[in-house]
């Protein structure tokens, strides 16, 4: 199995957040489960990398070629892909995996998952969508979610496909059981 994982190029100000990102890793690897992720080096993204690696896992990073430039690209990668854009980036990372997880991060952490999230509502695919809500970073989100579906913009087996959970077993279990909810259309 392979996850797409979306995390922060930072850390964040609570040091929680590097090692839940550093035991998941560590999890993964230890579980066989190989991570494609963004192709960094910096902030919850390298220290995911560099976890799983560390444990024996497999890590391949997807990098864009602006970023690659910048020396912000993880050079000690199982395989790191350097493609021509952000487009280019995610579309590799959906094809590359069987499920994706968010862990904490900023505004392109919630786009590549809120996008992959709406594709599994189109039947784009049938993959699993998970927060791993570490130090309850997620509640505030999950709660827009119930109150975007308790005022008709989102149906609940649309929030309900969603696997919210603080515990990175209870994440990868219900991973491995999902199944997905009928389609949109």
């Amino acid at each position: 199995m392979t996850l797409a994982v979306f995390c922060g190029s930072s850390t964040g100000n609570n040091i929680e957040y590097e090692n839940a990102t550093r035991s998941f890793g560590k999890f993964l690897a230890l579980n066989n489960i190989n991570v494609v992720y963004g192709g960094g080096r910096v902030g919850l993204m390298g220290i995911l990398a560099d976890s799983v690696l560390e444990n024996g896992g497999k890590v391949h990073g997807v990098i864009p070629v602006k970023l690659q430039e910048k020396e912000l690209a993880h050079t000690e990668l199982t395989e790191l892909s350097i493609v021509a854009n952000m487009h280019e980036r995610k579309a590799m990372m959906a094809e590359l995996s069987d499920g994706f997880v968010a862990l904490p991060g900023g505004a392109g952490t919630l786009e590549e998952i809120f996008e992959v999230w709406t594709w599994a509502q189109l039947g784009i695919h049938d993959k699993p969508c998970a927060f791993l809500n570490t130090n309850k970073f997620y509640d505030k989100l999950i709660d827009m979610l119930n109150t975007m579906s308790d005022e008709g913009f989102l149906k609940k087996d649309y929030v309900n496909m969603l696997i919210k959970s603080e515990n990175q077993e209870e994440v990868l279990s219900l991973i491995q059981k999902y199944k997905a909810p009928k389609h949109k259309w």
